[in-house]
């Protein structure tokens, strides 16, 4: 599967940057700041890593810390709603699996402070550490930012207990619908 993955992300990669270029123009035309967004995650058994996106908030929008995304969030700009709708400000993240810090296929990465907050309620919350984060997943095809952060455990180890190449498959050809259609997109 590895190189599988590879291939396939080096494949897309040579067409999503153009499509990465021109929608950071349009952000630096909507927004001040930079077209790109890095944040630190958690990836596999803990690891700390640069997660790299395509800026879909106004510049100050974790001024006060992280904070789960939530539906009509007012952080968001008019660039930012489209590139969520579409994942398009995602495509940064390729680099981060050519890299080796996620899979194309996992749990999404987590923000090490909210991790803390949900591991006071949720215990097996780190459970979700077991494999490396992706940039799609069964979570994100079942609910992606409508599921509340129980939610997404719930169906994170679901993957994690379940993991194989046809799950895989499946929600990667359901990702590519959700692309299609922007269900479940904010």
């Amino acid at each position: 599967m590895k190189v599988f993955e590879t291939a396939l992300i080096l494949v897309v990669f040579s067409f999503a940057i153009f499509i990465t270029l021109f929608f950071a123009l349009l952000i630096v035309l909507e927004s001040k700041g930079g077209p790109l967004y890095s944040q630190t995650r958690l990836g596999k058994d803990g690891q700390v890593f640069k997660m790299y996106k395509l800026r879909s908030m106004y510049t100050d929008a974790d001024k006060n810390g992280p904070l789960w995304t939530l539906a009509n969030d007012n952080r968001i700009t008019k660039v930012g709603k489209f590139i969520r709708k579409t994942r398009i400000d995602e495509l940064p993240q390729l680099w981060n699996i050519l890299k080796g810090d996620m899979s194309l296929v996992g749990p999404r990465p987590e923000v090490p402070e909210l991790k803390e907050q949900f591991e006071k309620v949720m215990p097996n919350f780190n459970d979700r550490l077991a494999v490396k984060p992706g940039l799609t997943g069964w979570a994100q095809i079942n609910g992606g930012y409508e599921l509340t952060p129980a939610e997404t455990l719930d169906y994170d180890l679901y993957y994690i207990k379940n993991k194989s190449v046809l799950l895989d498959l499946k929600i990667m050809l359901t990702t590519v619908k959700i692309l299609c259609t922007g269900y479940g997109a904010r």
